[in-house]
């Protein structure tokens, strides 16, 4: 998703060159004093490559810095004055989420999964906006933007006109008459709760034709004494069974199961996640 090449970046160099090309080299002066070194989250903020640190670290959290020329994966990642600090620009989505979406995506669309554009979609689970991001990317006409919990929507989403925040609300408690429009495209990233609870509701409020990409997460699907540490599952056949569950749930309400892919990247911990494509039409 990240762009390789330099022509696709945004850079922010240290003030010394020599001391850059040995900082690139792995190496490190071991003279530097303790103010040349700070957290890399601060530090893209100082250099002026993001306006605040909350910003700074939703680009980490997409996979979107590097320093020098490696990808960062902490905002606390100590960093040297004299280190390059990269972004790739175009991938400044609003969550490290998003690449999940496009993920599958990228693998359903040459399968027939329609293109987002021109549809009116409802993500559910929007958190910081992940998904709702990639579906404006691709042309969507409208997002509703669903989640449980309060002010996690990014500004850039909220201002949005094709952006409707819908915020504490539960899935589980939505019908036709608290959306602007009965969806025909819905995308789901949710936690603690499983998607046998989800898909029923989906079901009562989309359109006629409708088609879903629903990120499957073992981990909730899954019965606690089926999870290891750090809520990790582990063994290979109880994260299937957790698809199949969720597969049965979906024929049970109407759709069609179109394709299923694991997710391009790791949960948090760890954790194998899977993307479900659905399909209804009536």
């Amino acid at each position: 998703m990240t762009s390789a090449g330099a022509e696709g970046r945004i850079s922010a160099g240290g003030r010394d060159s020599e001391h850059a090309g040995a900082a690139r080299s792995g190496t490190r002066d071991a003279d530097a004093s303790a103010h040349d070194v700070r957290r890399l989250d601060a530090a893209i903020v100082l250099r002026g490559l993001a306006d605040s640190r909350s910003r700074a670290q939703r680009l980490i959290k997409a996979d979107a810095v590097r320093v020098n020329d490696v990808i960062a994966r902490k905002a606390s990642q100590p960093v040297l004055d004299a280190d390059t600090i990269t972004l790739d620009k175009g991938d400044d989505y609003a969550s490290r989420g998003a690449y999940k979406l496009l993920g599958a995506l990228e693998h359903f669309m040459p399968l027939g999964l329609p293109s987002p554009a021109g549809r009116n979609c409802l993500d559910i689970g929007a958190s910081t906006g992940g998904f709702t991001d990639v579906l404006l990317r691709n042309g969507a006409r409208s997002v509703v933007a669903l989640d449980v919990g309060h002010g996690q929507l990014i500004e850039r989403l909220r201002r949005d006109p094709r952006v409707i925040a819908i915020e504490g609300m539960n899935i589980r408690d939505v019908d036709r008459s608290r959306l602007p429009f009965a969806p025909d495209y819905v995308v789901s990233d949710v936690s603690f709760i499983s998607l046998t609870y989800v898909i029923p509701v989906i079901a009562a409020i989309s359109s006629g034709d409708t088609h879903c990409v629903l990120l499957v997460k073992p981990q909730f699907e899954v019965g606690r004494e089926q999870l290891g540490r750090h809520g990790i599952v582990t063994d290979e056949s109880n994260r299937l069974q957790s698809v199949e569950h969720v597969r049965q749930c979906a024929q049970d309400h109407g759709f069609t199961v179109e394709g299923c892919i694991p997710s391009p990247i790791v949960g948090t911990h760890g954790n194998v996640e899977f993307l479900l494509w659905l399909h209804r039409s009536l």
